[in-house]
Parts: structure tokens; sequence; C-alpha cells
């Protein structure tokens, strides 16, 4: 299986590991065939991204989508941020394996998962963001 530059250098040194303390919006989405799971948390100021952070239990494609994820949002206004899908991740890491294009969905889902339990917690609405359990999670 081969992996880009991008997807490597994300795996062995990822971005913005961690979790942010009383953070503004938390997302946690799971796949069972593979064993993923992935946990984002946000910090939002003014509706803009301050600071994101994940913690993810998966493969290397899994940490790497995660930590470019991260890495998008952040200064982006939830607006903007909806709009990070996993094509805009998977293009951020020059392409994923096939086999593993699930994890970018995943990414995509954590991150959306975050900004609804923010917008839930705030009482905001985000324009385009739906239910984290009315998405199709086919993969």
């Amino acid at each position: 299986m081969e992996y880009s530059e991008k997807v490597m250098d994300h795996f062995t040194n990822p971005r913005n590991v961690g979790e942010i303390e009383n953070a503004d919006g938390i997302g946690t989405v799971g796949n069972e065939k593979c064993g993923d799971i992935m946990r984002f948390f946000l910090r939002i100021e003014n509706d803009v991204i301050i600071e994101a952070k994940f913690k993810t239990f998966g493969c290397g494609a899994a940490v790497a989508t995660s930590s470019i994820a991260t890495e998008l949002v952040v200064g982006k206004t939830l607006q903007e941020a909806v709009k990070i899908t996993n094509k805009s991740v998977m293009e951020a890491l020059d392409g994923l394996p096939a086999t593993k294009a699930h994890c970018s969905c995943l990414a995509e889902e954590a991150l959306h998962a975050a900004l609804w339990d923010y917008a839930k917690k705030s009482g905001v609405t985000i324009g385009g963001l739906q239910p984290p359990e009315e998405k199709n999670h086919e993969h």
C-alpha cells in the first residue's frame, strides 16, 4: 500500500494531538468495521475556530487524516469549517489508498460532530450542518 509523503509525515509527526479542556465542541465517531475511533475538540471564539485537537485510536491513515483535518480547520469560520469534507482532507494529504478512504470520511464526521456539539450548546445554527446521526455511515 502506497502512502504519500504527507500521510507518512502526519502519521509519524501528528499535529494537534491531545484534548482541549472545556472545549467548545467535542465530536466522537467510530467505524466498527475497522475499529477506528476519532474524537475532535474545538475551541471557538467569535465564530472562528482558534484551536483544534484530536485523539484517534486507529491505523496510520486515521491518525494522518485527523491531524490534517485539525490543521485545515484552525482559523476557519464555522461556515468555512462545515465545507471541509473527506475530499478536502484527502487532497490535503495528496491522496489516500482506496482501502483507507473511509478514514477521511471519519475525519469529516468527527469535525462535523464537534461543530454540531458546539452549535447545540451555544444555540447557534451553522448552515449546511447536519445532525451526526442523520449522516450515512456506509463506507
